[in-house]
C-alpha cells in the first residue's frame, strides 16, 4: 500500500496491509473494517492513508468526519458522504428518491421512515459502485449525527457483492450502531518505543534528554500526544503531566488556546458550539462575540497555532485539527461564554430559522415562552428529514424553556412518545417521570399510561392491568382523543393475546371495545377486539375483515392490523394474504420495525400452509431484523417457528436446540411458550419420538400449563394426533379432542376446523374412520399441501392394514409427491415406505 511520507505512518506496516486488503478487495466484492482505539492513537492518519490508496486504485473515494458538534444536526453526515455520488439519485425509486430528498431537507414531503431513508442510501450507493467500486471512509463515527449513524449501520450490515468497501474508526467505550454492527475489528495501539522515539524526535528534536524519556513514558506510545506534550511539558516549565493522557491531550491543546489573543479564541469558542464550519458565518458570529469587526488575520492566528484548518470535504468551511481541540475549549469556557456564543450564532443565523433556534434555545438560562415555542417549531421540520431524535432533543428542551405546567408536560411525552417510534425505553421512561411531575390533565394521564404501557407485554395473571387501560381508554375517548383510546384498548388486547389475563379479563375487554362503535373503520380495532377475544368474539371479527372497503388498502400498517385480527381468530389464509399485502408495503417504504411485526406472525403463517420454501427465506430476513431493531420478543417468535419449520424439513435435533433458545427468550408470554411447544413437539415427532412428542403437544391443551394458550394451540391438533397415534395413546387424544369439538361450536376459525377434520378421521374407531377421512379430504385443502399430504399419507396407511393396496396406493402417490415438493422429509420418507409396501 503505498503511505504518506509522513512520520505520523511509523510502526503501521500491519494496519496499512490490512487496509490496503480491504480497499483492494472492493474491486471484486464488499469487505468492511472497523478500526477502534483511544483519541490520537492514529486511526485518522490510517484512513487517510486509506483513502490515498483508494483513489490511486481508482476507486471512488467517499470520506465523513463525525464532529461533536454537528452530533445533533440530523443526516448532516449521510447528506455530505452521498453528495458527490448524487447524480445516481433519479435512478432510484421515487418513494426513496423523495425520502433521502426529505431528510436532507431539499424537498417537502410527509416524514420518511428512517429505514426508507437507510434504505435509499444503500441503494444509493450500490447503484453507484457498478459504475467504479466505492471506498466508504467514516471518521470518528461515535460523533456522527444519530439518524446517520444508524443508516450507515444498516448499510453495512447489507453490504455483499456491490463492490463496496466499508472502512470507518471510532474511540474504544463509545457503544453504537455501527460498533455493534458485527464488522471485523482491528485494534489500534500505541507505538512501539523505536517508532515513538523517531516520531518524538521529528516534531521535538530539541528536548533535553531527562524531558525526552518524560514524554515517551507519559505518552504510551499516542502520537498526537508524540506530537502534542512537547509544548505542554515546555509551558509548564517541564513539571510531570499527571494526568490521564486523553484529559493531558485536552490540556494541551486548550493551553495552547489560552496563548491566543481574545479575537481568536472567541472563534474557537463559537466554532465548538456552531453545527457548522462555514467561515463566513462563524467569523461573523465571532465579531458579534467579540464586539468588533474580525477579520482574516483572526483565522491565520488559529491556523497558525494548528487548532484549526481548512475542511477539505466541504468549500468555504473551517474544522478543528483534532476533535480533543473542541473539548479542550469547552474545558477551557465557562457556561456564559457558551452560552454567549450560542448567542452570536443565533443574531447571525437570519436565513435559518432551524438553527437560530437551536442556538437560540442553547444561550438562555431559565424559562422563556418565545424562544421554546420557536424550538418546538422546529420538530415539524426535524420529523419531515426523519430526524426522529433531533425532535427529540428539541422537545425536551422547549419543555426546559416552557413556564406553563400543563404545556411543559405535553412537551415531554410528546417526546415520550416520539421515543417510543425510535424504541428508546429508557428515554420514554425518563420522559414520562419527568412529565409527571407536572401538571397534567385528564388526556395527559391517558397518554402516560399508554406511554408506560407500550414497552410491556403483560405478565400472566394481570387482569387488573387490562381494566385500568380499559377505563383510560374511556376517559380518552370521552375527551375527544379516540386516536388515544384506540392505542390503550389496542394494549389491552394485546396483553390478553401474549398472557392469560383470564377469561373476565377477556371479556371486560371485548365489552369496553364494543363501546366504541364509531371506531369499527379503524383497524386497531377490530384487531384489538380479535386479540382481547380471539375465540369468543371470532365471528364479529370476521363479519368486519370481509367487508369490501378493506379489498383496496394500500397502508402497511393497516394491513398489518388486519392481518393480526385474522391470524388472532385462526383465519389462517385470510391472515397470510393480508400480511403478505403488509410486508410489501412496509418493505417499499423502509418501515422494517413493523415489518418485523409482519414477518414474526407471516411466517408462522407459511409453516402452517406448508409454503416451507417460502417459510424458509422469510424466517431468515425476519431473524436479521429482529437482531438490527433490537427486539427480542419477536427472536422468541421466529425462534419457534423456524425451529418448527426445520423440524417438519428433518433436522430434528437443530429444531429442538431453537425450541429451547426460544423457551428461555418467552420468559412467562403464554403466547409465545406456546408457540416454543409446537416447536418441540414437531422435533420429537419429526424424530419418530411419538411419547414425547404427545407429551409435548398435550401441555398447550392443559389450562394449568403455563404453556397453555386457548387459540394458539389449534395449530398444535393435527400433529397431536397423530403423535398420540405414533404413542398408543389414543385415548388421551380423545379426550383433547372433545373439548376442541366444544370450542368449535363457537368459532369458525379454518385452523381449528381443518385440523379437527385431520384429527378426527386418525383417531377414529375403525368402523368410523373411512368415512371421517373422506369427509376430511372433501375439505377446501388447497392452500394446505402439508395438512392434505398427512391425511393422504395417514389414509393410505389405514387402507394398508385393511389388506386394500390397491385404493391406498393412489393416496400414498399423492402424499409422497406433496411431500417431496414441499420438502417434508421424515414424512416424504414414511410415505415412499408406505408406497413400497403396496406393490
Amino acid at each position: 500500500m503505498t503511505t504518506p511520507s509522513t512520520v505520523e505512518l511509523l510502526g503501521r506496516n500491519d494496519e496499512l496491509a490490512r487496509l490496503a486488503e480491504v480497499i483492494d478487495a472492493a474491486a471484486r466484492r464488499s469487505t468492511s473494517l472497523l478500526l477502534l482505539g483511544g483519541p490520537g492513537i492514529g486511526k485518522s492518519s490510517l484512513l487517510r492513508a486509506a483513502m490515498r490508496h483508494g483513489q490511486e486504485a481508482g476507486h471512488r473515494v467517499l470520506g465523513i468526519t463525525g464532529v461533536e458538534a454537528e452530533a445533533e444536526l440530523p443526516f448532516a453526515g449521510l447528506h455530505q458522504l452521498l453528495r458527490p455520488i448524487r447524480r445516481s439519485m433519479p435512478q432510484l425509486p421515487p418513494v426513496q428518491r423523495d425520502a433521502l430528498r426529505a431528510a436532507f431537507g431539499t424537498a417537502d414531503g410527509p416524514a420518511p421512515e428512517p429505514f426508507l431513508i437507510a434504505l435509499a442510501a444503500f441503494n444509493l450507493l450500490t447503484t453507484a459502485a457498478t459504475e467504479t467500486p466505492i471506498v466508504i471512509v467514516l471518521d470518528d463515527v461515535h460523533w456522527l449525527d444519530d439518524p446517520t449513524h444508524d443508516a450507515l449501520a444498516f448499510v453495512a450490515r447489507r453490504l455483499d457483492e456491490q463492490r463496496i468497501a466499508f472502512i470507518a474508526a471510532a474511540r474504544h467505550g463509545y457503544p453504537g450502531p455501527l460498533t455493534d454492527a458485527g464488522l471485523p475489528a482491528l485494534s489500534v495501539t500505541g507505538l512501539a518505543d523505536e517508532p515513538a522515539a523517531r516520531l518524538l524526535d521529528a516534531h521535538a528534536g530539541d528536548l533535553d534528554p531527562a524531558a525526552r524519556t518524560e514524554i515517551l513514558e507519559q505518552s504510551l506510545g499516542n502520537p498526537l500526544a508524540l506530537v502534542e506534550l512537547p509544548a505542554a511539558w515546555q509551558a509548564r516549565g517541564g513539571t510531570t503531566l499527571e494526568l490521564p493522557l486523553t484529559a493531558r491531550l485536552e490540556r494541551a491543546f486548550a493551553g495552547r488556546v489560552a496563548q491566543l489573543r481574545p479575537p481568536a479564541r472567541d472563534l474557537l469558542l463559537v466554532m465548538s458550539v456552531a453545527h457548522r464550519g462555514d467561515t463566513a458565518e462563524l467569523l461573523a458570529a465571532t465579531a458579534r462575540l467579540t464586539g468588533a469587526p474580525v477579520g482574516d488575520d483572526v483565522l491565520q492566528e488559529a491556523t497558525a497555532a494548528r487548532l484549526v484548518g481548512p475542511d477539505p470535504a466541504v468549500e468555504g468551511s473551517i474544522r478543528f485539527h483534532h476533535p480533543l481541540v473542541r473539548s479542550g475549549v469547552a474545558q477551557a469556557e465557562s457556561l456564559t461564554r457558551r452560552q454567549a456564543a450560542h448567542a452570536s450564532l443565533a443574531a447571525v443565523l437570519h436565513d435559518d430559522p432551524y438553527r437560530r433556534a437551536w442556538h437560540c434555545a442553547m444561550s438562555i438560562v431559565g424559562p422563556d415562552d418565545e424562544a421554546a415555542d420557536a424550538l418546538a417549531a422546529n420538530v415539524e421540520v426535524s420529523l419531515a428529514r426523519g430526524a426522529t431524535s433531533r425532535a427529540v432533543a428539541e422537545l425536551e428542551r422547549a419543555a426546559q424553556l416552557t413556564t406553563d405546567p400543563a404545556r411543559r408536560s405535553h412537551r415531554l411525552l410528546l417526546a415520550a412518545q416520539h421515543a417510543f417510534a425510535l424504541g428508546q425505553a429508557a428515554t420514554v421512561s425518563r420522559l414520562v417521570d419527568e412529565a409527571t411531575r407536572n401538571q397534567l390533565d385528564e388526556l395527559g394521564w391517558a397518554r402516560v399510561e399508554w406511554l408506560r404501557e407500550i414497552f410491556h407485554d403483560g405478565t400472566p395473571g394481570d387482569p387488573v392491568r387490562v381494566q385500568e387501560l380499559c377505563l383510560v381508554a374511556h376517559k380518552a375517548h370521552a375527551a375527544g382523543d379516540i386516536d388515544l383510546a384506540l392505542n390503550l384498548l389496542l394494549g389491552a388486547g394485546l396483553r390478553c393475546w401474549w398472557a392469560d389475563t383470564g377469561p373476565a379479563a377477556r371479556a371486560h375487554c371485548a365489552t369496553a371495545i364494543r363501546q366504541l362503535p364509531d371506531a369499527v373503520h379503524d383497524p386497531r380495532w377490530v384487531a384489538a377486539l380479535a386479540c382481547a377475544e380471539p375465540v369468543l368474539e371470532a365471528v364479529t371479527v370476521t363479519e368486519v375483515l370481509s367487508e369490501p372497503r378493506w379489498v383496496g388498502e394500500t397502508d402497511g400498517d393497516r394491513l398489518r392490523l388486519l392481518g393480526i385480527a385474522a391470524h388472532a381468530i385462526g383465519d389462517t389464509e385470510r391472515a397470510a394474504d393480508l400480511l403478505d399485502r403488509a410486508q410489501t408495503a412496509l418493505r417499499d417504504t423502509g418501515r422494517l420495525g413493523l415489518l418485523l411485526h409482519v414477518q414474526g406472525i407471516y411466517n408462522h403463517l407459511l409453516v402452517e400452509l406448508g409454503q416451507f420454501a417460502k417459510a424458509s427465506v422469510v424466517v431468515a430476513e425476519a431473524t436479521r431484523l429482529a437482531e438490527q431493531t433490537r427486539q427480542p420478543v419477536w427472536t422468541a417468535g421466529t425462534l419457534s417457528t423456524g425451529g418448527r419449520l426445520i423440524a417438519f424439513q428433518g433436522d430434528p435435533d437443530r429444531a429442538m436446540h431453537m425450541a429451547e433458545q426460544a423457551t428461555r427468550l418467552a420468559g412467562r408470554l403464554n403466547d409465545q411458550l406456546c408457540v416454543a411447544v409446537l416447536a418441540s413437539g414437531a422435533a420429537h415427532l419429526a424424530a419418530g419420538r411419538y411419547q414425547e412428542a404427545f407429551d409435548e403437544y398435550a401441555r398447550i391443551f392443559d389450562p394449568n400449563d403455563p404453556a397453555y394458550h386457548w387459540r394458539e394451540s389449534f395449530a398444535g391438533i393435527g400433529t397431536m394426533a397423530e403423535s398420540a397415534v405414533g404413542a398408543g395413546r389414543i385415548t388421551e387424544a380423545r379426550r383433547i379432542l372433545a373439548e376442541l369439538e366444544e370450542t368449535a361450536r363457537v368459532t369458525p376459525a379454518p385452523l381449528l376446523h381443518t385440523h379437527l377434520g385431520y384429527a378426527r378421521a386418525v383417531l377414529a374407531d375403525d368402523a368410523d374412520a373411512e368415512a371421517l377421512y373422506h369427509t376430511a379430504l372433501a375439505m377446501n385443502l388447497t392452500r394446505w399441501p402439508f395438512v392434505r399430504a398427512r391425511l393422504q399419507l395417514a389414509y393410505g396407511e389405514w387402507l394398508l392394514r385393511h389388506d386394500r393396496p390397491d385404493g391406498a396406493r393412489d393416496e400414498l402417490r399423492a402424499s409422497a409427491d406433496t411431500l417431496h415438493e414441499i420438502g417434508a422429509a421424515p414424512w416424504a420418507r414414511r410415505a415412499s415406505e408406505a408406497l413400497d409396501a403396496t406393490a
